[in-house]
């Protein structure tokens, strides 16, 4: 049965909520070159177990790709923040699902909140590392990346002192929301030491398809994906019955 779907806007920020009424809800973060829409493979699944799905076009991304400059913490974080504030207007209890830098985004600022659960699909929890490891494939310098300011690389990323120094001064140093990560084996931009010392360091289920990439698109990646996403909504619903 197809679920429900209601187009609208929070502050502005194009946003769909999928499924039916419920008190709990995810709230899906999408990851660079995502949109508010991919949120319905996984709301097609969340909501058999009565939560709904609040998914928003990010900056630079979906019904907002004409905007420039802007797809970066400083500008996400103040917009999560006032998405987080509505979803508790209405609400009782609230989770998160975030792709790749999504997850980073997330946690900068959700960190306070008192969130049910998390689940994190090729999770950025370093960007520091990231950020080196671009920096080491275009060969750029921090001294030179702190003298130029702005670097495009080949690769379609652009390298930023702006964004290196804010990395360098919001690490992740604190996450207490109950955590569930889905990682590639074969992922090309995070390391897996990098996700297991988090997973230990923030006590963190994790699991590794061992065949998996950054992006999760085949079918058989899918398919894991969402084995994964019905296991983690089944042992939290047992866990929650249990207390």
């Amino acid at each position: 049965m197809a679920i429900t779907k209601r187009m609208t806007t929070i502050d502005g920020i194009p946003a769909i909520i999928f499924g039916a009424p419920s008190r709990k809800i995810y709230l899906y973060i999408h990851g660079q070159g995502g949109n508010k829409e991919e949120a319905q493979r996984i709301a097609e699944v969340i909501c058999r177990y009565g939560y709904q799905v609040l998914s928003i076009d990010l900056p630079e991304h979906g019904e907002r790709k004409s905007e420039v400059n802007s797809f970066d913490p400083w500008h996400i974080v103040p917009e999560l923040t006032e998405i987080m504030k509505f979803a508790k207007e209405n609400w009782e209890r609230l989770s998160v699902f975030a792709n790749s830098i999504g997850a980073w985004f997330s946690m900068l600022s959700f960190g306070n909140e008192c969130l049910d659960n998390c689940l994190f699909v090729s999770p950025v929890l370093d960007m520091k590392q990231l950020i080196q490891r671009m920096m080491g494939w275009a060969n750029v310098t921090e001294e030179q990346l702190k003298k130029e300011l702005i670097i495009p690389t080949t690769f379609g990323q652009t390298l930023s002192w702006e964004y290196w120094e804010y990395a360098l001064s919001h690490p992740i140093t604190k996450w207490e929301v109950p955590t569930k990560i889905l990682y590639g084996g074969n992922d090309n931009l995070i390391d897996r030491d990098v996700v297991e010392h988090f997973a230990h360091e923030f006590q963190c289920g994790l699991d590794v398809m061992e065949n998996g990439e950054h992006w999760f698109h085949t079918e058989e990646q899918l398919k894991v994906m969402r084995k994964w996403l019905i296991t983690n909504l089944k042992n939290k619903e047992l866990s929650k019955n249990e207390r």
